[in-house]
């Protein structure tokens, strides 16, 4: 059984310890010991990482038995006394983000009769899982509500009870676990049993943020940032929005206007050039036509074409492929590349099968149909693969 010290002290970061056993799981080394400040991987909050013994902590785990495995980079020179060390800047963000959903979790609960049945603390981002739907608003009330404890700095408090105690207090939701519980106290705003670390006072969480929501299971999954994080994900709407205005030449209040306009503008544009393209594609064909060689029966059209997109390459194929007697295999000019085959109504090539062939040898991949078949990713020179068709049309 190891001595859990992250439970009544979140802030300490060094400690000394007595190794009690090692191991290795997996091909990587482990040592347990009688007394830990690493916090182990549970209740939707990532394990701590850091420094023990000279070795680096690499994940932590709670075993059946009690005790916590280190998983270490390296075995332990020593197997006897050895110091720990946490990496702070990643348990205060796992605190923030913990205490935070502690406080958004009671406000939706509060306001909305929302419960919280799933949690997770991720690398950039944290998500509550609500049992119900709530709106737009009531997500922004609770966002609103959440602040507002957390700017009023109630002291988070960590005690112990028996089961018997809990089962008399006002915990936001039933216990999960038998015994002895560790119920962490928000002020008289919220009382939950949790494992897990937190900042002392709410006003160490800084900020909690709402960046997205969507429909989950029958309820609501919002996801939330808090403290660093949110001062993080500013700054990357600052500099994205700085950015974008810059270029665009509007105010921040005209941003969604302006990029509306431009989508707009970027639409007309592409279905212009499509156009322009498949005016272009007809006289190309037409060119190629008349000086197209016979290759099994066929009139071949194989070109290879600078700057052609996949549309682009389409539309000539098809283009060609409107003259009777004739097959188009059209390519971009470097590898990997794009193919358009077309054949003509009254030839008998399988222009998808020709495809299939082309892909098997070079590559690939792609489909359609025996009049017309698109594929991309062919790794070689066009001219290869110009020699590959009229090998497969002969």
């Amino acid at each position: 059984m190891t001595d859990r010290l992250y439970y009544t002290d979140a802030y300490l970061t060094e400690f000394d310890a007595v190794v009690t056993a090692v191991g290795e799981d997996a091909g990587r080394p482990w040592a347990a010991l009688d007394r830990t400040a690493f916090y182990p991987t549970s209740g939707g909050q990532p394990f701590d990482v850091g420094a023990l013994g000279g070795a680096s902590v690499l994940d932590v785990v709670d075993r059946e038995d009690g005790a916590i495995a280190h998983v270490l980079d390296r075995p332990l020179a020593s197997t006897a006394a050895v110091h720990g060390a946490i990496n702070w800047t990643r348990r205060f963000d796992h605190m923030q983000q913990h205490t935070g959903q502690h406080v958004l979790s009671a406000a939706f609960d509060r306001l909305f009769t929302a419960r919280t049945v799933g949690f997770h603390l991720g690398a950039e981002t944290c998500t509550i899982d609500l049992d119900r739907v709530v709106s737009v608003d009531h997500v922004a009330a609770a966002e609103q509500e959440a602040n507002r404890i957390v700017w009023e700095d109630h002291a988070v408090a960590v005690r112990f009870v028996t089961a018997e105690e809990a089962a008399a207090l006002p915990l936001r939701k039933e216990p999960q676990r038998e015994g002895l519980l560790r119920l962490v106290g928000i002020g008289e705003f919220d009382l939950s049993a949790c494992g897990g670390t937190h900042v002392a006072r709410t006003g160490a969480v800084g900020l909690i943020a709402v960046s997205a929501w969507e429909k989950f299971r029958g309820g609501l999954r919002v996801e939330f940032l808090c403290g660093g994080r949110a001062l993080a994900r500013f700054r990357a709407l600052r500099d994205a929005v700085a950015g974008s205005i810059r270029v665009l030449s509007v105010r921040p209040d005209e941003l969604s206007e302006a990029i509306a306009r431009t989508q707009a503008e970027n639409k007309e544009l592409r279905r212009t050039m499509r156009g322009l393209i498949e005016q272009m594609a007809v006289h190309e064909a037409a060119r190629l036509v008349a000086s197209s060689p016979r290759a099994g029966g066929v009139r071949l059209v194989a070109e290879a074409r600078e700057g052609w997109d996949a549309a682009g390459l389409k539309a000539l194929a098809t283009a060609v492929a409107a003259h009777p007697g004739h097959v188009a295999v059209c390519l971009s000019a470097a590898p990997p590349l794009l193919v358009a085959i077309a054949r003509a109504t009254d030839t008998t090539i399988d222009a998808a099968s020709l495809l299939a062939s082309l892909t098997e040898r070079f590559g690939g991949k792609g489909g359609g149909k025996a009049e017309l078949a698109q594929g991309g990713g062919l790794q070689a020179d066009p001219a290869t693969v110009v020699e590959a068709v009229k090998t497969l049309l002969n």
